[in-house]
C-alpha cells in the first residue's frame, strides 16, 4: 500500500491521471502473467503429480490406487479446473495482504475520535501525527483532508464555505484514489466464483456422455467404462463446486472488510468539514 499513501497524499491532477496509465497497464500484465503461470501450474500438476504412475494399480492408468488418481482421471477439464482453483488462490493471498493493510493499525471509529478531539482542540499537526499512526486507508484520506485543513485555516481570502468546500473536494480526491486499490482484482474472485460451477458442470456432462456411451454398446455395458465416466462427472463436479465456494466465501469476506473501511472514510469526512464548521465560521 505505499503507492497507495502516495497517491492519496496528492490531488487529483492531470499529471496523475496520465502517470496512471502505465500503473494500469503494468496491473494488466502482472494479472496476466499470474492467470498464465496458473494455467501451466495446473497442466503440470495434473500430467506429472496427479497423473504420477504411483496414483495408479495398472500401467494404462484406467485403475486408481488413491484420491491422485481419481483425479487425473476427471480428463482434461481437472487441469483448466485447477488452474481456476491456484488462480483464485493467487488474486486472495493479494487480496487478503492489501486490504488488511489498508485496515490500518487503529479502529476506524476510535481514530476518528482521536482526530475530532484534537480538532476540538485546534490542534491539526497532533489529528496529523494520529493520521500517520493509523497508516491506513482512512487514515490516508484523512491526512489529505487535514492538511487542506490546517491550509484553509490560514487562507484569508475565502469565506468559511468556500473552504469547507475545498475541504471537501480534498478528502473526495483522496477517496476516489483509495477505493480502486481496495476494489481491484475482486473481479476475479466474483468471475471464478460463477464459472468454477459452470466448469464443474461441463466436466460433469463429458462425463455422463461418456457413461451413456459405455452403456450403448451392444451386449453388457463395458463397466470399467461406465464407472469411469461416473468417475469423471463427479470428480470435475466436486472441484467446481469447492472452487466456486471458496471464491464467493473470500469475495464476501473482502467486500465486507472494505465496506468498512468505505464507512470510515465518509466519517472522517464528515467529521472534518463540521469541525471547520464549527471552529472557523
Amino acid at each position: 500500500m505505499a503507492d497507495v499513501k502516495t497517491a492519496a497524499a496528492k490531488p487529483a491532477t492531470a499529471h496523475g491521471s496520465s502517470a496512471g496509465k502505465p500503473k494500469n497497464s503494468s496491473n494488466f500484465l502482472a494479472n496476466f502473467l499470474v492467470v498464465v503461470a496458473c494455467i501451466v501450474a495446473g497442466i503440470v500438476v495434473w500430467k506429472f503429480v496427479l497423473g504420477s504412475d504411483a496414483n495408479f494399480l495398472d500401467a494404462e492408468k484406467m485403475k486408481a490406487k488413491n484420491p491422485f488418481g481419481l483425479m487425473f482421471q476427471g480428463g482434461f477439464v481437472v487441469p483448466i479446473l485447477l488452474a481456476t482453483l491456484f488462480t483464485l488462490l493467487c488474486f486472495v493471498v493479494e487480496r487478503a495482504l492489501t486490504i488488511f493493510k489498508s485496515k490500518g493499525k487503529m479502529d476506524a471509529g476510535e481514530f476518528v475520535r482521536k482526530v475530532q478531539y484534537h480538532l476540538a482542540n485546534k490542534n491539526v499537526d497532533a489529528a496529523i501525527s494520529e493520521c500517520d499512526k493509523q497508516s491506513g486507508s482512512v487514515g490516508n484520506v484523512m491526512r489529505s483532508g487535514l492538511t487542506k485543513y490546517k491550509e484553509m485555516t490560514n487562507n484569508s481570502e475565502l469565506d468559511g464555505t468556500q473552504k469547507s468546500i475545498n475541504i471537501q473536494k480534498e478528502i473526495e480526491e483522496a477517496t476516489a484514489l483509495e477505493l480502486p486499490m481496495l476494489e481491484k482484482n475482486l473481479v476475479f474472485l466474483s468471475t471464478i466464483s460463477s464459472c468454477a460451477t459452470l466448469l464443474g458442470l461441463f466436466g460433469t456432462v463429458l462425463g455422463m456422455i461418456r457413461s451413456f456411451q459405455s452403456m450403448n454398446t451392444s451386449g453388457a455395458p463395458d463397466a470399467a467404462a461406465l464407472a469411469g465416466g461416473i468417475s469423471e462427472a463427479l470428480i470435475n463436479t466436486a472441484l467446481g463446486i469447492s472452487t466456486s465456494f471458496i471464491a464467493i466465501i473470500a469475495y464476501n469476506f473482502f467486500t465486507t472488510i472494505i465496506d468498512g473501511i468505505t464507512y470510515g472514510i465518509d466519517e472522517s469526512g464528515f467529521t472534518l468539514t463540521q469541525s471547520f464548521a464549527a471552529n472557523y465560521k
